[in-house]
């Protein structure tokens, strides 16, 4: 009679696992979203750095009195710069955007905003990213959306850019602004 060795079972059951893992994970409730333990509780900080020749970004502009986003930038990033056309549309509707620019030079993201339009009301710098690991951001852009008093409503993590801005991001910012 041959006997099965343990190891042999290893492979099957590493798999299993896996197999496991990914139905669970498709059947979450939002399989695209990722959970921000901030939503429904104030905004952390922002970062005491300013970008040179920028209005900087203060306490008092997080809990203005006004539906506010804040958005994590960096002029190296890609996906910023395709959002970058839509933070300026939504500055032009007089929506108060605060930029926290990181992990980047100050001379680049200055640059950057000086050639392509700068659609912040205040503009933070926080070269290391420990503001960003405050806020839970995992890569730039991430934009959340405050209410008037500076509790965090939303976050959402990547451009606002195409169907995903369209489907969640509007969506929850249409409802913070009463819309």
């Amino acid at each position: 009679m041959a006997r099965i060795r343990p190891m042999m079972l290893l492979p099957p059951l590493i798999f299993a696992g896996f197999v496991i893992m990914a139905g669970v994970g498709m059947f979450r409730d939002d399989p695209q979203g990722l959970p921000s333990t901030l939503v429904g509780q104030a905004a952390p900080g922002l970062p005491d750095g300013v970008l040179d020749g920028f209005p900087p970004a203060t306490p008092e502009m997080l809990a203005s009195g006004q539906v506010t986003l804040v958005n994590f930038w960096a002029s190296w990033c890609p996906p910023c710069r395709a959002e970058h056309p839509r933070l300026l549309e939504m500055q032009a509707e007089g929506i108060p955007i605060i930029g926290v620019n990181f992990k980047d030079q100050q001379g680049t993201a200055a640059k950057y905003l000086t050639e392509d339009d700068n659609p912040f009301v205040g503009v933070a710098f926080d070269p290391q990213g420990r503001t960003a690991i405050d806020w839970g951001v995992t890569a730039p852009p991430e934009t959340f959306i405050l209410d008037g008093q500076g509790k965090v409503l939303f976050r959402f993590a990547g451009p606002l850019v195409g169907s995903d801005y369209e489907q969640r991001f509007m969506p929850a910012l249409n409802a913070a602004l009463g819309r």
